[in-house]
């Protein structure tokens, strides 16, 4: 019985990075489809498949790099400041792709999966990337 305690004994480290993981996620979320020129939540209930694929693939492209900074962080500031970072690159990920794409901007609530998928695909691959170099 002696295990549960020491077991427990890094409950209050892991809910603090769980709720700042979860605040950083909502920021990013909130600050994503405040910057997108369509409604990817009113889309996504009227089954436009194209948002859902470039939302799923930006989030899951923001979520890696942050689970990352999670594991790799000194403590929780530097793994607020890593997961900042985090979200400026899935922003510059919109920006740029909607300037080498600028259709894309259309074609998603368009309901054109082919953009959606590739928006949240290049979002995916970035954050994988973003992860890796994340070696400090």
């Amino acid at each position: 019985m002696a295990i549960i305690p020491h077991s427990l004994a890094g409950l209050p480290a892991f809910a603090l990075y769980m709720v700042s993981s979860l605040a950083l996620l909502a920021l990013f979320i909130v600050i994503y489809i405040r910057i997108t020129p369509y409604r990817e939540f009113a889309l996504i209930r009227e089954g436009n498949a194209a948002a859902a694929a470039s939302l799923s693939g930006t989030i899951i492209g923001f979520v890696i790099p942050l689970a990352y900074s999670v594991v790799q962080s000194a403590n929780l500031p530097d793994m607020v400041l890593w997961g900042l970072i985090a979200l400026v690159v899935q922003l510059v990920v919109f920006f740029c792709v909607t300037r080498i794409i600028p259709g894309i901007v259309r074609d998603i609530p368009a309901g054109k999966v082919a953009p959606g998928v590739l928006l949240g695909s290049l979002s995916l691959a970035t954050g994988i990337l973003n992860a890796a170099c994340m070696t400090y």
